[in-house]
């Protein structure tokens, strides 16, 4: 019994790293939510979507670009970009392997994220006690796409920890 309240204040605790939400909706409905936090020497930003609606890769223009070999695209979905103040980012931004959502039959190509997306990019050690972040790009379900353009804080702990509890292993640099 003792054992379990204590890894339940372990994992509340845990659970309590991350930022509050950055909320998109749609109507009445939450769409995409945005939390971020510092993992020792990463700022790593999630994004938890909602069933039925997708959301896409930092480099998914060059992606597609890649893809389209200098033909014209039907359309093209917007890449997410991740903006930071606060702390100062070293190096590329990385994000897990993205799903092809393609359609090259339509000429149509996209990358991104379905049940969730994660990002991270090393960051210089700094004195703020917060980082601004701000997120841009788009949401979609096969129907209709919604804009995003959310901001929100995330703590920057005074002495960074060592130990990094996110899984950052599977994730790629986003393309240039």
């Amino acid at each position: 019994m003792k054992t379990t309240v204590l890894l339940l204040i372990a994992f509340a605790a845990r659970a309590a790293d991350w930022s509050q939400p950055a909320e998109v909706r749609h109507e009445d409905a939450v769409v995409v939510s945005y939390t971020a936090r510092v993992d020792g020497p990463y700022l790593v930003v999630r994004a938890k979507i909602a069933p039925g609606w997708h959301t896409f890769a930092l480099d998914n223009v060059q992606r597609v670009q890649d893809k389209l070999a200098g033909k014209p695209a039907l359309s093209m979905d917007r890449s997410t970009e991740i903006a930071v103040t606060g702390v100062q980012i070293e190096g590329p931004w990385r994000q897990a392997p993205p799903q092809n959502f393609s359609r090259p039959d339509l000429r149509m190509f996209s990358f991104g994220y379905d049940h969730e997306g994660l990002f991270a990019a090393k960051i210089r050690p700094t004195r703020a006690s917060s980082a601004s972040i701000r997120i841009r790009g788009q949401a979609c379900t096969d129907a209709i796409c919604k804009n995003i353009d959310v901001a929100f804080a995330v703590p920057v702990p005074a002495k960074p920890v060592n130990t990094v509890a996110t899984k950052l292993d599977g994730l790629v640099p986003a393309l240039p």
